[in-house]
């Protein structure tokens, strides 16, 4: 019997690629026996975690600029996997939240995964590949002072069941939603925004998650590795939540 869960000979592009949960998922999926390119714009982050993955590579990715996206994807030969997590957040409410900000956040989590998308889509086609997209816990409930980040991650689980019934039986389409993840995303959050209590709000962090803690990178990659693999031929068109219990408590 083969082992499960592997992805030998598979080439997959992992946007937002060298932190954080994106690295988790192109560390889970080089392990798995993929080739993985990373993307992102952080030349430097990604030139060292490509020397330490076996057969990966670097793409120079701002996945808001369509002409830059359009040239990056197109020197890509063939891909099998997409892993659309590049994104950004933003706190604040609707009062708190300038147009220019929330036309920014919508450029890179939302524009930025149709550009992705739309530009591998024919390469895809031709492996009869898959795409996983990254939302979160803020895509399929309120949370406070996450006006533009909750719009965002909602028009991503909007996209992923839209291209999941376009494509079915072609390319299988599904998104992960993460409740609160232990990352450098949230690092940067407690140090712009609580700098003087960084560890009374980082256990609050972990408290807002019924099961007390925040969750590692590692367990997300675990699930999209799940999702890209042949096991899960028959999954398409999921929300999957990874979120310690926030959504069903």
């Amino acid at each position: 019997m083969r082992a499960p869960f592997r992805l030998d000979g598979k080439r997959a592009l992992v946007t937002g690629g060298a932190s954080g949960i994106g690295e988790a998922t192109s560390r889970a999926l080089t392990a798995a026996g993929a080739t993985v390119i990373i993307g992102d714009v952080d030349l430097t982050r990604a030139e060292r975690l490509a020397m330490e993955l076996r057969g990966s590579s670097v793409l120079m990715l701002d996945v808001g600029d369509e002409a830059a996206v359009k040239s990056a994807v197109d020197a890509i030969d063939r891909l099998d996997i997409l892993v659309n997590n590049a994104g950004i957040g933003l706190v604040g409410g609707i009062e708190e939240t300038e147009a220019a900000d929330f036309e920014r956040l919508f450029r890179v989590n939302v524009v930025g995964l149709f550009l992705v998308t739309k530009a591998a889509m024919q390469k895809l086609l031709a492996a009869k590949g898959c795409i996983v997209n990254i939302g979160s816990v803020a895509g399929l409930v309120g949370v406070k002072r996450r006006f533009a980040y909750c719009a965002t991650k909602g028009a991503v689980v909007a996209m992923t069941r839209q291209l999941a019934g376009d494509y079915a039986g072609q390319v299988r389409v599904n998104c992960v939603c993460p409740g609160t993840v232990d990352t450098p995303f949230v690092e940067g959050y407690l140090e712009k925004f609580h700098k003087h209590e960084k560890d009374k709000v980082r256990a609050e962090l972990h408290q807002r998650q019924p099961v007390g803690r925040m969750g590692r990178p590692e367990e997300i990659a675990d699930l999209v590795l799940y999702l890209c693999s042949d096991e899960a031929g028959f999954v398409t068109g999921s929300i999957m939540t990874i979120d310690g219990g926030w959504t069903a408590a």
